[in-house]
């Protein structure tokens, strides 16, 4: 079988740093490879794969302000599919641009839609339901109006997250600096009981930041840290005594979530989105409705057992899984293309 696998060219595949849905489809591209399937990455000119790459954009325009997004995602999308007819499957992981693409060639489309980023881009999706195929990565995320052939969670390389049994002894926030990730709860409610807090991830809303983070930080107690690695996200993930995930939005997944419960340490987050099928409440973490439930919520972490966290992913969130999940939903897409 066939594979092409397109990228994001935001960030480079596998990101240095930041690039959730990069980092997702390097890692299917490397299990469908070690799964003997012929997979060829389309990404940035610096991304790796084992597998074959293809590019025109040389590096990632987040990393380079000279590129014009609009220019390079035209050139990077139009180059998978003036070659489609070399591929048995077209995976698309670039949202709903490519869909336009897919009338004009007779290879299968399969798209995995990573959330919705506004309601103004599913008039693009609705005319292209029934056409292509859709795979949602949450059933949070399903949107009524469009068909899904299957649900697939994301997965991680469990290898690169180190179980740490101990319990840890500050608090953790990994994700964007957004109103949307729930900073600023996060501080609120580490302050509120006592803990410190270190904080790791983009700073995407400066004027957020200024306003609702930068003034809250003190030596040993809030601390930004910046975009970390994946080492030193490991380290900082499995030396927590918590994840906090207030979130103020409907999230479709949320990768440091799993992450965080694969090192062992519990997450507490607000029940929005996925995070009801992400977290075992109870078990790998608590599900609280705020501010107030999170603080009183902490003091049960130490009752929980951080290696039902750890099995809680395995079972579930393993990059394996994924993998055999999305070779499913290939197999069906040509077994519908034979059978029409």
């Amino acid at each position: 079988m066939k594979i092409a696998l397109l990228s994001p060219i935001a960030w480079r595949t596998p990101p240095l740093h930041y690039g959730p849905w990069e980092t997702i489809v390097s890692m299917l591209a490397e299990g469908l490879t070690q799964k003997g399937l012929q997979v060829t990455l389309f990404a940035t000119g610096d991304s790796y794969t084992s597998g074959h790459l293809e590019w025109v954009c040389p590096h990632a325009y987040e990393e380079d302000r000279d590129l014009d997004p609009k220019v390079w995602e035209c050139l990077h999308i139009a180059h998978l599919f003036e070659s489609a007819h070399k591929f048995d499957i077209i995976h698309n992981n670039y949202d709903f641009l490519p869909l336009s693409y897919s009338r004009l060639v007779k290879t299968p489309l399969v798209t995995t839609i990573h959330g919705f980023s506004s309601p103004r881009i599913i008039p693009v999706y609705r005319r292209y339901n029934g056409y292509t195929h859709y795979v949602s990565i949450s059933y949070a995320d399903r949107h009524p109006e469009l068909d899904y052939i299957a649900n697939v969670y994301h997965g991680i390389d469990l290898d690169k997250f180190t179980f740490q049994p101990e319990t840890g002894s500050y608090l953790l926030y990994l994700g964007r600096i957004h109103r949307d990730k729930g900073t600023a709860e996060a501080i609120e409610i580490a302050r509120r009981c006592g803990m410190p807090l270190l904080i790791a991830g983009i700073i995407q809303d400066q004027d957020y930041y200024n306003h609702f983070v930068a003034p809250h930080l003190e030596e040993d107690k809030i601390v930004y840290l910046g975009s970390v690695g994946p080492e030193q996200r490991n380290k900082l993930l499995g030396g927590a005594y918590a994840l906090l995930h207030p979130i103020n939005f409907n999230e479709p997944f949320g990768l440091s979530v799993i992450e965080a419960q694969a090192c062992g340490t519990p997450v507490i987050a607000f029940p929005r989105g996925s995070m009801p099928e992400v977290i075992q409440d109870g078990m790998s973490g608590f599900l609280v409705e705020d501010v107030n439930a999170a603080v009183n919520r902490l003091a049960s972490i130490s009752l929980l057992q951080r290696i039902d966290c750890r099995r809680w992913v395995e079972k579930n969130f393993s990059q394996e899984h994924m993998v055999e999940e999305y070779i499913k939903v290939y197999q069906m897409i040509l077994e519908q293309k034979k059978h029409p």
